[in-house]
């Protein structure tokens, strides 16, 4: 028989080693099912998701409440979307304390690292696109650090909200780049990465001589287990679709000015914490931007490659700088997560 699409995606087998789910933590995938998951609920959002100031909420709010199953489709597009950044940045956190991000994988590091702030940023837009006083204020808050850059940010700031404040453009613009900029590069650069995983060999692994355990798997079963993992991963989504519902609030009233006790979206809550400490540019975009370029620059920081017998394990003894370096940064964006929620 000949092999299908779907037998094309994964090599023929692979060490069973490097096949379990406390090495992988099954997140690639996961974020695979997801990002279809996010993509086909929120085409159907889009039937009644009306784009203007005055309906937007509204629309929101009909979809949830008198569309029959409408508030299932909203919530498992909302948590799909909060779980797909979850597991992108535990999948990014796996390749890096696992070292498969050397030679000849560099550059795909780099794409799966473009796809999580790809990730973050269609869920802000998502986010904004409910125009209720629950997103007012990080919504004003997040434009206004745009505003903040030296030199370009008055005109960085008038692009992005259509004018000289939020109004009617700022809806339209966010929509268009949450249905088609940032849709589009994400799926132009999901495709590049997931190519480029069976171009590079596959899963980081040590050569066949220096691998303690032989055996591999076929991959039938390597498709079996993922499709085992989507499956709980699908009740996973409907356990939270029917017991915690996407948040809703009352529509933005033109000229209102949002609570101060709002908060900004979980994934940048570690910004709207660091925003309370000193100047907006610097605290708001200079540092994010700078713990964007410590993980950007670490296929380069560790000076030597990892030895062959490293591959294919948890912290590989000639990354360990590296493993520090992005362990202080996330255990420092979790402290301060963690501060935002409890001030």
């Amino acid at each position: 028989m000949r092999p299908s699409f779907f037998d094309h995606l994964h090599p023929p087998s692979i060490p069973s080693a490097q096949a379990r789910l406390r090495y992988t933590l099954g997140a690639g995938g996961l974020a695979v099912f997801l990002t279809l998951v996010v993509g086909f609920t929120g085409i159907l959002v889009t039937f009644y998701y009306l784009p203007t100031p005055e309906q937007a909420a509204k629309s929101v709010h009909e979809l949830t409440f008198l569309v029959p199953f409408g508030w299932l489709m909203r919530n498992l597009h909302y948590w799909s979307a909060q779980l797909l950044v979850l597991v992108a940045a535990l999948h990014l956190l796996r390749v890096v304390f696992t070292g498969a991000y050397l030679p000849p994988r560099r550059l795909n590091y780099l794409l799966g690292l473009s796809l999580l702030v790809l990730c973050l940023f269609m869920d802000f837009t998502g986010y904004v696109l409910r125009w209720d006083e629950g997103v007012h204020w990080a919504l004003v808050a997040g434009t206004n650090l745009v505003r903040s850059i030296p030199l370009v940010g008055t005109r960085l700031y008038a692009t992005l909200v259509g004018g000289i404040q939020i109004g009617a453009t700022t809806l339209i613009r966010f929509y268009a780049w949450h249905l088609f900029g940032l849709t589009l590069v994400m799926i132009i650069i999901g495709v590049w990465h997931i190519f480029r995983v069976r171009r590079d060999g596959g899963i980081a692994v040590p050569p066949p001589e220096l691998r303690t355990d032989p055996t591999r798997i076929p991959r039938k079963e390597l498709a079996r287990r993922e499709g085992l993992a989507m499956l709980w991963a699908a009740l996973v989504l409907i356990v939270l679709a029917i017991l915690v519902p996407a948040p809703l609030a009352p529509t933005i009233q033109e000229g209102a000015t949002p609570a101060n006790e709002n908060l900004a979206p979980w994934f940048f809550l570690w910004v709207q914490q660091l925003l309370k400490l000193g100047d907006p540019f610097i605290n708001g975009v200079v540092i994010p931007l700078g713990a964007l370029l410590i993980l950007a620059l670490v296929p380069y920081i560790t000076p030597h490659r990892l030895s062959p017998s490293e591959l294919g394990r948890w912290f590989p003894r000639g990354g360990r700088l590296v493993q520090i370096l992005v362990a202080i940064l996330s255990g420092a964006i979790l402290l301060l997560t963690i501060l935002a929620l409890i001030h």
